[in-house]
């Protein structure tokens, strides 16, 4: 039987910001976006108190909490902190696998008599934590992801519970459905249709009603529901090939005006497109999202004739796309993929100005890689104030491909 451990960082931007900053130790502050409009990105447990969560609006923040302090968000600092946490798990097993900035798996299955057992290991990771980054985390250990994770969910902050597999069965039988990884509010309230609340009703509801209703989800809730999880931790160099490369960026105000709307496209088509380049690969299909100010979205992809990687060519096809569309109304958020990837054969073009192209290309590149995003650019971006990645998106890893600088 394997042994998994599951860390997550408590309300980690919130605390970095306290550890930084000593004058915000103890009070209720809340970490929001640099934009205008930003929600509260997660808030400290003194602010949690007063009902402040993740998701709420400046407003309703300050409602539940009137001596809130609001903190700009530095994704810089939590991605440098959230990489160097991860180096750490190296150090007691190989197979980790970064499942957010906040929060990792770790089989030790293979590491347990190395360093005289679980609970060892555990109390070794946060002591190390709380010397390096003085930040704490809620450990959970079990036989399978699954259960590490809701075992970390049960005592929270800087919490340690053990769930072995006889415990299961009623940890499970009472626990509400909603806490199991991946049943969102609208399943959830599916499954409340069928008088489902708890895993252990879950558990015991005939398979092939879930099978006929969901397919081979139902296969999945089944087991979930019994705490069967087979997946296994998969370290970054093991797991699966990217399949696409993408930024979209939520607009300052909304915008109605084209070559606006163009400038921003650019920007984020140079932004796929250096990441496309430095991992070496190449798409075929360009996707465009665009939100409206009622927040209605749409996509739409148009597929190229060759596989591209280049900024410029990126950029074109993403205004071809806008071009094809009526905008009905201003566009709050802005959106631009590289799918269908392969990776590229290195070899320099045949023709001059295509080869002139390449190197210019690739000047720009080690420039930007050396200095900082857009330190060299294209002229129409020259009066752009607002570049670069300014969120972690949840795919985000410490490396590779969804390594993403942020500003």
């Amino acid at each position: 039987m394997k042994t998994i451990m599951h860390v997550d960082m408590n309300a980690f931007f919130a605390a970095v910001e306290q550890q930084s900053n000593p004058a915000l130790r103890g009070r209720p502050i809340a970490v929001t976006g640099s934009e205008k409009r930003s929600i509260i990105l997660t808030a400290s447990y003194e602010a949690r108190a007063f009902g402040v969560k993740t998701g709420m609006t400046h407003f309703e923040a300050f409602k539940r909490c009137p001596q809130l302090t609001l903190v700009p968000a530095n994704n810089r600092l939590y991605t440098y902190v959230s990489t160097g946490i991860m180096a750490l798990f190296q150090d007691y097993t190989p197979l980790v696998e970064v499942s957010s900035v906040d929060e990792a798996f770790l089989d030790l299955s293979g590491s347990l008599k190395l360093f005289g057992g679980v609970e060892r290991i555990a109390y070794l990771i946060k002591s190390r934590i709380k010397a390096r980054f003085g930040l704490t985390c809620s450990i959970g250990i079990a036989p399978n992801k699954l259960l590490a994770k809701l075992a970390s969910e049960q005592r929270k902050p800087d919490g340690l519970t053990i769930s072995t597999a006889e415990e299961i069965p009623d940890i499970l039988e009472q626990m509400p459905i909603q806490e199991l990884c991946g049943i969102g509010r609208r399943l959830g309230q599916q499954l409340h249709g069928f008088g489902i609340f708890t895993c252990g009703q879950l558990s015991r509801f005939p398979l092939t009603m879930l099978k006929k209703k969901y397919g081979v989800i139902g296969d999945k809730l089944h087991a979930m529901a019994r705490g069967i999880d087979p997946s296994p931790v998969i370290p970054a160099e093991e797991s699966a090939p990217i399949k696409s490369i993408g930024h979209s960026r939520t607009l300052r105000h909304d915008l109605d005006d084209r070559q606006a709307i163009c400038a921003f496209l650019l920007q984020l088509a140079e932004m796929v497109g250096r990441r496309a380049r430095r991992y070496q690969v190449s798409g075929r299909i360009v996707t465009l999202t665009l939100r409206y100010a009622d927040f209605s979205t749409l996509s739409r992809q148009q597929v190229q004739v060759d596989y591209l990687d280049g900024s410029e060519e990126i950029y074109r096809a993403s205004v071809k796309i806008l071009d094809n569309l009526s905008l009905d109304q201003p566009v709050r958020l802005l959106g631009v993929r590289l799918s269908s990837l392969r990776f590229k054969v290195g070899q320099l073009p045949l023709f001059p100005i295509e080869r002139r192209q390449y190197l210019l290309t690739e000047a720009r590149d080690y420039a930007n890689d050396r200095y900082g995003d857009f330190t060299v650019m294209f002229g129409s971006l020259l009066e752009q104030k607002d570049k670069g990645s300014h969120v972690i998106s949840p795919a985000w890893r410490p490396q590779g491909v969804r390594s993403v600088d942020v500003q």
